[in-house]
């Protein structure tokens, strides 16, 4: 069985804050460079990370 490669988060919003991590899809410039050569299980590991600090950048609040 082969397994499914994940597609790319990016949403063409490529810009960095000041800790090297886009704005648009919550990955770091490492992990940016790096998503080319990654596995499919490394792939999901850094769309894991990225949803992590997406979640702590937009934390829902309750009113």
């Amino acid at each position: 069985m082969t397994e499914q490669v994940p597609k790319s988060p990016c949403i063409s919003v490529c810009v960095l804050n000041e800790e090297d991590v886009c704005i648009g899809c919550y990955r770091s410039a490492n992990e940016i460079t790096d998503w080319f050569m990654a596995t499919p299980g490394q792939k999901r590991e850094i769309l894991a990370r990225a949803r992590e600090r997406q979640a702590a950048a937009n934390p829902v609040r309750l009113s």
